[in-house]
């Protein structure tokens, strides 16, 4: 009996032993955006490095409605990382436009990761040259309550336009850009780095041009809405468009919950930053994340896990 006695304490010692030696198992779910966008590759890599780099971690990316979307599912623990624009983060956690007297306290900044382009896209016979020319169009505004709708009718508020100066057709990436190659729709907001997937698709068959946002529009709309950058999309970026084309960015951006621990945080951030390589090669704006500017445009109070990494990082 003592021996029998003395066999389960051995065993259970070395049980023990393991266990601690064992990686505790992560689940990180990372909501991201639609196929056609540029969330959905990005979050694919950093699933692939979290896994990959950090012992016990589970990763996997989730296609989504994108930002407004993405607060609610970390709101609900749905998620655990989102891609997020930095407007859309910064209503949320202040309870403004689309989150209003909803304010999402706990949301915390994680990085910032490359300037998203809002762009109007039409056929290039369509005869819209300008962003007035909209009126009376049937224009694709991105799905109702998303980050694109919230872009799209701040820069038509800009040219003086408003939803009921157009028909307003609500569409993801993908279903405006089905929907404009098939005669359905006069024109698409989308809001993404560019090259975007949806965009090329529509090049592919059809003649395309990219809207200009010139510059008084552009500065007009920045003095309402201190978010957005000027931006350049460059010539030969879509089949066809032959000359430069200025328009207007927001900053994508990771964020997290208060309930996600300062240590994954910070892991995560190393990992990430160290298989920069994997970003670029899923997306051309992969090269665009980088330590120097992952703090640029930061529109929400950094997590404290961040906040061990870039003190570090010396950022």
């Amino acid at each position: 009996m003592k021996k029998f006695t003395v066999i389960v304490l051995v065993a259970a010692a070395l049980f023990a032993l393991a266990s601690c030696g064992a990686p505790k198992q992560t689940f990180v779910n990372i909501a991201s955006g639609g196929t056609g966008g540029t969330y959905y590759p990005l979050a694919g890599a950093m699933a692939g490095i979290w896994q990959d780099g950090i012992k016990g971690m589970n990763a996997s990316a989730q296609t989504t409605g994108a930002s407004v979307a993405n607060v609610n599912l970390l709101r609900e623990d749905k998620a655990d990382v989102i891609f997020v624009q930095n407007d859309i983060a910064y209503y949320a956690a202040n309870g403004l436009e689309m989150f209003k007297d909803k304010a999402f306290a706990e949301l915390r900044g994680m990085v910032t990761l490359y300037p998203e382009t809002c762009q109007l896209i039409v056929l290039a016979d369509s005869g819209i040259l300008t962003v007035a020319d909209l009126k009376g169009k049937k224009v694709a505004v991105g799905a109702a309550g998303s980050g694109v709708e919230a872009n799209a009718r701040q820069i038509m508020e800009a040219a003086g336009i408003t939803y009921a100066d157009i028909q307003v057709q609500y569409l993801s990436f993908n279903e405006a850009a089905s929907n404009l190659k098939d005669g359905n729709i006069d024109a698409a907001f989308l809001t993404a780095g560019h090259p975007t997937a949806a965009v090329q698709d529509i090049a592919a068959t059809k003649d395309i041009r990219v809207v200009a946002v010139d510059d008084a529009l552009a500065s007009k709309l920045i003095s309402l809405y201190p978010y957005y950058t000027k931006t350049m999309i460059p010539a030969a970026t879509y089949k066809g468009v032959t000359a430069d084309t200025p328009t207007v960015a927001v900053k994508a951006m990771l964020a997290v919950s208060t309930k996600l621990e300062a240590a994954t945080v910070e892991k995560m951030l190393q990992t990430m930053f160290d298989g920069g390589d994997r970003l670029t090669a899923a997306h051309k704006a992969g090269a665009m994340i980088t330590v120097a500017t992952a703090q640029d445009g930061m529109s929400l109070p950094l997590h404290p896990g961040a906040e061990k990494y870039f003190a570090k990082a010396g950022k």
